[in-house]
């Protein structure tokens, strides 16, 4: 994060950390109620290093974290993930088809395990199939890796299309809440209208507006090709989940906290991300950033309608077409 960054996130938080001194002591001021939160997200140190660090009660400390990234959460929500509008699903379309050559995709879509210690008295409700205690981030990311729609909290042992399923997200989705835009035709093709969609991957149920790859078994070069694309257009959420976890290293470890202050410290972190991806990132460079996990091999739940294997084989067709192909993807199956 630049200087001009803090500031101007600063300024924005202020009012909400500004507190009022009294006779007996002086409040903690808004620069430092933030600079202990940004150190405790960007480093994951201990309560009792940070009480080192700044000479500050581990109580005080702990305190300023929770009411700093409620803060943070309730102040930038609105202005780093709105609710796309039609024009905005567009440009994110157009990122999909200029940098992953997947036509009419609105969106990446998966989940990311974030440790946890066990919280008392759950069970195996928070143990999830990688044999760890965790929570699950699920989020639709674009070409700019950035969050465009998150939901957070989920139990760790619950399948991500479960998860997808009972979210906002996909209620929004059911419900046509998110102002996608009418099918339209594929570039070039003279066929059919095709609907905007988001990709994902195994994990995911097959339906009209969500694509994920054909089974693995009997590939032929068809399926092989729509498969190739799909994972060039999911591996910006991959990448975006590397790039958070990179830089909020909080996350990189269990999460020494209640499930209620976890989700708080998550959605800071979410919400930081976009704002300095916004404020200091250039909007088309390109992040030379791993995926940090892969969920292959889970088993997708329900079975696809007619209408969403109908609009994967529109695909499918597509992209061996001579508007849809392009040679490296030959080179490189």
């Amino acid at each position: 994060m630049s200087i001009a960054t803090f500031d101007r996130l600063l300024g924005e938080l202020r009012p909400g950390l500004t507190f009022m001194d009294t006779n007996m002591r002086r409040s903690v001021s808004a620069e430092e109620r933030l600079i202990i939160t940004l150190r405790f997200l960007a480093t994951g140190n201990s309560f009792a290093t940070l009480h080192f660090e700044f000479r500050m009660g581990t109580s005080t400390i702990a305190g300023i974290v929770r009411s700093t990234c409620a803060k943070i959460w309730i102040r930038l929500r609105a202005e780093v993930l709105p609710p796309p509008t039609r024009q905005q699903w567009m440009q994110i379309a157009h990122g999909f088809l200029e940098r992953a050559h997947f036509p009419n995709c609105i969106g990446a879509l998966d989940g990311k395990h974030i440790r946890v210690k066990k919280p008392p008295n759950s069970g195996s409700r928070y143990y999830n199939y990688k044999q760890f205690f965790s929570v699950v981030l699920l989020a639709l990311a674009d070409t700019n890796y950035r969050f465009i729609i998150v939901d957070i909290g989920a139990y760790g042992s619950s399948a991500d299309a479960r998860i997808f399923r009972a979210s906002r997200m996909s209620q929004w989705l059911q419900s046509n809440q998110l102002d996608i835009p009418q099918p339209s035709s594929l570039p070039g093709s003279s066929g059919p209208p095709a609907p905007y969609v988001f990709v994902g991957d195994e994990a995911f149920a097959l339906s009209p507006n969500l694509m994920r790859p054909f089974p693995r078994r009997g590939l032929d070069a068809r399926r092989r090709h729509f498969n190739y694309r799909l994972s060039r257009a999911c591996r910006y959420v991959e990448c975006t989940f590397g790039i958070l976890v990179s830089k909020w290293c909080i996350l990189l470890s269990a999460i020494q906290m209640a499930p209620e202050n976890v989700n708080a410290v998550i959605k800071a972190c979410v919400v930081l991300h976009n704002y300095t991806r916004m404020h200091d990132c250039v909007p088309d460079e390109e992040a030379d950033v791993w995926p940090t996990a892969e969920q292959e091999g889970l088993p997708m739940l329900g079975r696809a309608g007619s209408v969403g294997l109908r609009v994967r084989e529109q695909f499918a067709e597509y992209f061996m077409s001579a508007a849809g192909s392009f040679p490296s993807q030959h080179s490189s199956r």
